[in-house]
């Protein structure tokens, strides 16, 4: 099968208080198309890291991060920003809504983005709120919504534009039970099709049966890779 993501040797560090701190080891992953792997561990053993590389927000240090083939650091940074747009949608842990725009306003922006007109993109983002169950909140704006409302919003808005990859940052973290499973399968449908993967970074085992694999961090190192997180 062909590879969404392949990572290869990739190390990332930061500088804190005059010190390094590796943040990736050498990491060596590979994902799939169609398939939706989770990211776990514990706080801090650079889960949001790596999906940060992999979403070409963040630059590696050394090695090699592949998307669909293609190495982001040679791009340009117009390059960069335009094949991000096209091909990758993000859920970030903390929603990152602009608080000035209602919920269709902020979905619709990766269309926008795009170059789709302003009304047919703010349709489409009606259309895709009513299957996260908010098409009646569309007018709302993120203050007059509940967390877990504006986790759904931000979910809407990774992938309003069909990106050829998802990557999500504790998606149901902010979802009760029920909701989390209803946004889970919506991922699942929408986001897994054979041209198309996820990547999740969780904590949340309610919802580790969704996954293809599972690869378990620890201390910016991949420990291991299963298929069923049941069998670790």
């Amino acid at each position: 099968m062909s590879l969404a993501v392949r990572c290869q040797n990739l190390t990332k560090t930061y500088h804190t208080g005059g010190q390094i701190v590796t943040a990736l080891n050498n990491i060596n992953l590979e994902i799939t198309m169609g398939e939706l792997m989770m990211l776990v561990g514990p706080s801090g053993c650079g889960k949001t890291t790596l999906i940060s590389v992999i979403a070409g927000i963040l630059n590696q240090d050394s090695g090699l991060c592949e998307i669909f083939g293609i190495d982001l650091q040679k791009l340009s940074n117009k390059e960069k920003l335009n094949f991000r747009a096209r091909n990758i949608g993000f859920v970030f842990q903390t929603f990152n809504l602009l608080p000035a725009l209602n919920a269709a306003e902020n979905v619709s922006i990766p269309l926008i983005i795009n170059g789709v007109k302003r009304s047919i993109a703010e349709r489409k983002a009606i259309e895709l709120l009513t299957q996260v169950g908010l098409g009646d909140r569309w007018k709302s704006l993120p203050s007059q919504l509940s967390g877990g409302q504006q986790q759904r919003v931000a979910i809407a808005r990774a992938l309003i534009h069909n990106p050829k990859l998802i990557v999500c940052d504790e998606p149901t973290s902010a979802l009760d039970h029920e909701s989390g499973r209803n946004v889970m399968n919506l991922l699942k449908a929408v986001a897994l099709q054979k041209d198309r993967s996820l990547v999740i970074v969780t904590h949340d085992a309610r919802i580790f049966e969704f996954a293809d694999q599972v690869a378990e961090m620890d201390d910016g190192h991949i420990i291991k890779v299963r298929n069923s997180l049941s069998r670790m």
